[in-house]
């Protein structure tokens, strides 16, 4: 394919594959070293580090000598025909093979030989040292717990406030705020496309009024905040300055995270507003505003949560995140950022499943992956870049209707194996989420177990307790592997855009998805309560229920809230919107900053994206 006109840096990202491009102009005025061809296709590059890392795993031993190693040898040999042969004649194992969620064969025991080329010192490490498998902090839990934040948010600003005010009261340590479908796809509450879900799964924001609400009465200098929004991320960080600049504080003094990562949505979540490229470019946007303006402010948590969600595995959901992160980081190569500068301010999410060391190994093996890729490919040379922070939550799509106080159960071991993982932050489900949204009595729950797990338990006294486990170590080691191979293939799929443009990511969930599912069906997995230990049951527990007088009462703010502003400063607004949006070098977020000030709705702003931009339709999955 050869290209007659030179493209904007946005049509060169999504084209970032193609090995025969010639354009390498650059976003921005950065005057770095390398060509957005370079470092974005690094050519070579996953193919390069997976043949090392293959070699590092056959390497000559290191932590134990070979005299020890053949007598460990010598004794698994003996164990296996003098005590494992005749005992399994009379008591077969209950598989011939058994497989992990990720379909990774499990042996029946693991010793010395299976890590006996692991380096202690290179991939390894102590707490709060490269390559940080071990933790990212040097005291990690013994300095300060993981920051408790309960995902929270249904019905009207009203109806949210009072949930934030309760779990903050109970020990909740930051807030989590979700949002319903209308705000997800940018469209105010009062919109066709609105109707029915306002404030159903989410609370409903339609203006900066809104989120005044929400936020009233809680200290920002003193409470980080996530908001857990992709499409109008950028909107509703604007808003978030906005009741900031109210309470008298300044964008540097905000703290929390803002998820915008608009690259899981077209892998699984499908919640987007706008062409890929259009995305991409307002991101590049919020990176260079909040690195200027918001410096601790975490403006994307790149989240493979719904990757997870949608039917990926463990080793999927590491590989296909840590893929899109390496995408902002080139993003903000291309914006004129140095890696130094907007890094610490890239934060993930991950999800949590039930297999417990595996997920135990994702975090370990998504720390050591991190680093090792910013330092070498990156050339990153602050400790403070190559860390690897989390927000975790255990996984919605592990819970079940039928039986739901087993829930509990389910939330804890989630919970702990994160914990256990190094996570920096947790959310953990409420047992009557697959009914509807959380109870207040079942969020509290939910937070207990948090409590219960770190005041408790023990875990929390002393760093990695798991470490050295043979069988950890050696899953560690081969989830890495195993991520390098898909970026191996996302790259000989033309790069990440490409690879989401031509469903190759999504086929690969997609099929993986089906092949739990036929396992489940088979009575291969066992999900307690739903094949197998099934009982009758009535309507087991109480839920909440969101009425429609939530709608009514949004519809009718934004209603006033339309009527009282100066309606001239928010046509102003937009136009100035719109002349940035239409100018690619330009930075969007001020004037989006101005428009919400104004009080222009959220609909209003995502619909001058609308225009400009167009829409997007993904391709089919066959």
């Amino acid at each position: 394919m050869k290209f007659s006109v030179p493209f904007s840096p946005l049509e060169r990202i999504s084209r970032f594959g193609d090995e025969r491009r010639q354009d390498n102009r650059k976003i921005g005025t950065s005057d770095q070293g390398l060509s957005f061809r370079d470092r974005v296709l690094a050519k070579g590059y996953w193919k390069k580090i997976l043949n090392e890392i293959k070699q590092e795993r056959r390497a000559p031993p290191t932590t134990f000598d070979k005299k020890q190693l053949a007598k460990i040898k010598q004794e698994r040999v003996r164990w296996e025909s003098k005590t494992l042969r005749p005992w399994t004649r009379d008591s077969p194992e209950q598989k011939q093979e058994f497989r992990n969620l990720s379909d990774i064969p499990v042996k029946r025991v693991y010793t010395p030989e299976d890590v006996s080329n692991l380096n202690q010192s290179e991939q390894i490490g102590l707490p709060g040292e490269y390559p940080y498998v071990r933790g990212v902090y040097p005291t990690m839990y013994r300095g300060r717990p993981w920051t408790m934040r309960m995902f929270s948010g249904f019905g009207t600003p009203e109806d949210t406030n009072k949930r934030l005010h309760y779990l903050l009261e109970h020990g909740e340590t930051g807030v989590s705020i979700a949002f319903d479908m209308p705000t997800l796809y940018g469209y105010d509450p009062d919109s066709q496309r609105a109707e029915g879900e306002v404030g159903r799964c989410g609370v409903s924001v339609g203006s900066l009024k809104d989120m005044e609400i929400i936020l009233e009465g809680i200290p920002l200098e003193k409470v980080s905040t996530s908001m857990t929004i992709n499409a109008p991320a950028s909107v509703l960080t604007a808003m978030y300055v906005g009741v900031a600049e109210r309470q008298g504080l300044k964008p540097k003094d905000l703290r929390g995270t803002v998820q915008a990562d608009i690259l899981k949505e077209y892998i699984a979540q499908k919640e987007w507003a706008f062409p890929p490229e259009a995305h991409l470019r307002i991101i590049r946007d919020m990176m260079v505003y909040c690195t200027k303006e918001m410096p601790q402010w975490n403006y994307i948590s790149i989240s493979g949560y719904h990757i997870r969600e949608a039917g990926s595995s463990a080793v999927q959901e590491l590989a296909f995140t840590l893929a899109d992160g390496f995408a902002y980081v080139d993003l903000g190569l291309e914006a004129g950022l140095k890696v130094e500068d907007f890094a610490p301010r890239l934060s993930f999410f991950f999800n949590c499943g039930m297999d417990f060391f595996e997920e135990v190994a994702k975090f370990r093996a998504a720390r050591r992956i991190w680093a090792r890729v910013l330092r070498d490919k990156y050339k990153v040379k602050d400790p403070r870049s190559l860390l690897l922070r989390t927000h975790a939550q255990n996984s919605g799509a592990s819970l079940t209707w039928q039986q739901p106080l087993n829930n509990i159960v389910r939330t804890t071991i989630e919970a702990l194996a994160t914990v256990l993982g190094g996570t920096q932050s947790l959310h953990t489900n409420s047992y009557d989420e697959a009914w509807a949204l959380p109870s207040e009595a079942a969020a509290t729950v939910a937070l207990r177990t948090q409590q219960i797990i770190a005041e408790e338990t023990g875990v929390a006294d002393t760093i990695d307790p798991l470490a050295g486990s043979y069988y950890l170590e050696w899953l560690t080691d081969e989830m890495e592997e195993r991520a390098f191979q898909y970026f191996d293939k996302i790259e000989r799929a033309g790069g990440l855009l490409d690879a989401i443009k031509t469903g190759f990511i999504q086929r690969e969930i997609a099929e993986n998805s089906y092949r739990f599912q036929q396992e489940l069906e088979r009575g291969d997995r066992v999900v307690v309560g739903v094949n197998k230990y099934q009982i009758e049951e009535k309507k087991p527990i109480d839920t909440l229920k969101i009425n429609e007088e939530a709608q009514r009462r949004q519809i009718a703010r934004i209603t006033m809230v339309r009527e009282t502003r100066d309606n001239n400063k928010v046509k102003q607004a937009l136009d100035e919107l719109r002349e940035t949006f239409m100018d690619e070098k330009a930075n969007s977020m001020y004037p989006m900053v101005k428009a919400v000030r104004a009080y222009a709705t959220l609909g209003e702003i995502m619909d001058v994206g609308r225009k400009v931009f167009g829409d997007y339709k993904e391709p089919p999955i066959l």
